[in-house]
């Protein structure tokens, strides 16, 4: 069966944040597989001090290229925090610009750092998760789909979620409320882009 969905999108360009392993590669791999050429970033450093998942690197962003080129794709990358919308629009124009158009954004990149109770969630804590996780994804979105629309052909845009954008969960409330967020963007940027 999954024979039958090879090549689906085919000449079609992917621009996918949080690239360099996990999720990312794995949308990144299987996006080339089945025929796309890859717009793919990552910070590559370090963001959340209390965490115990290690940060990704220029090496595993190097190792997602070349699983990419591994399948005779094309594929651009960029170090790039989702945080900065200027450098998220840069390396989107300079992917469209060496690869020849946009069709998908996979806003994928995102932080966990569970722990506190909401009370007891510093600000700093609070206002990282929902920059990266909430805010990130927004402007992934915005930096990319003026280039799905120029296109004129459609696109998909997918936002990577979890079970926490759908409940809430004890000592990760800055997570949970990030994660509903990107549930109403979803549903935002459909009602406004969906007959586009």
């Amino acid at each position: 069966m999954a024979e039958d969905r090879q090549g689906r999108v085919e000449g079609k360009v992917a621009f996918i944040t949080g690239a360099a392993r996990g999720q990312g590669r794995s949308h990144a791999v299987r996006l080339a597989q089945e025929g796309a050429d890859i717009i793919a970033v990552d910070v590559c450093k370090p963001i959340v001090a209390n965490t115990t998942i290690p940060a990704s690197t220029p090496e595993d962003l190097a190792e997602t290229a070349d699983l990419v080129k591994g399948h005779n794709r094309r594929i651009f990358t960029a170090e790039v925090d989702v945080r900065d919308y200027d450098a998220l629009k840069a390396a989107v124009d300079t992917g469209v610009e060496q690869l020849g158009r946009l069709d998908i954004i996979v806003a994928n990149a995102g932080i966990g750092n569970g722990g506190d109770t909401l009370d007891k969630t510093t600000e700093h804590d609070w206002q990282e998760m929902i920059d990266v996780n909430l805010s990130g994804v927004w402007k992934t979105v915005k930096a990319g789909v003026p280039h799905i629309l120029a296109g004129g052909n459609g696109g998909s845009i997918i936002l990577t979620s979890s079970v926490g954008g759908m409940k809430a969960y004890p000592h990760c409330g800055n997570y949970v409320a990030a994660k509903h967020g990107v549930v109403g963007l979803m549903r935002s940027f459909a009602v406004e882009l969906g007959s586009t």
